[in-house]
């Protein structure tokens, strides 16, 4: 399954310039989630985090991850049609390349353990072949 920006927007609340994630290319729930962010010189945080030697923010990979997970927890729950609020419980993280303006960003998710209203989650950024972070998020949510 394949979702673009449109229907992202129908699960997550985020929106630019905090929307981190630009497509879904791959979906299977309960087993894989892979998504992009293209990352495009005009983001605004690249004007003030080393405008001379432009690197994308650590925290902002994370929480494209975590956006991603919360996709890929969505359909693997069979949430469709509920709001949900999510909370970060968890995240461990290693940050093994830099990032910067023109790259693509695959953003890949795994499942570690879901549970009816949380989970842990395997998470890898790679930029072509090289992973550039990987994190173990832990989270939770709420309907509302």
């Amino acid at each position: 399954m394949e979702l673009n920006i449109a229907e992202i927007q129908k699960i997550i609340p985020h929106r630019f310039p905090f929307l981190m994630i630009d497509r879904v290319i791959e979906l299977e729930p309960n087993v894989k989630l892979v998504a992009v962010k293209n990352v495009s010189v005009n983001e605004a945080h690249f004007q003030g985090h080393f405008p001379d030697e432009k690197v994308m923010p650590g925290v902002l990979m994370v929480e494209a991850m975590a956006q991603a997970g919360c996709v890929y927890f969505y359909y693997s729950k069979n949430m469709q049609g509920k709001n949900l609020i999510y909370y970060l419980a968890k995240t461990t993280v290693k940050f093994l390349k830099v990032v910067t303006p023109g790259d693509q960003l695959r953003i890949e998710v795994k499942t570690i353990k879901l549970l009816a209203k949380a989970g842990f989650l395997d998470c890898k950024c790679f930029v072509g072949e090289d992973v550039v972070c990987e994190a173990e998020i832990g989270f939770g949510i709420k309907e509302v």
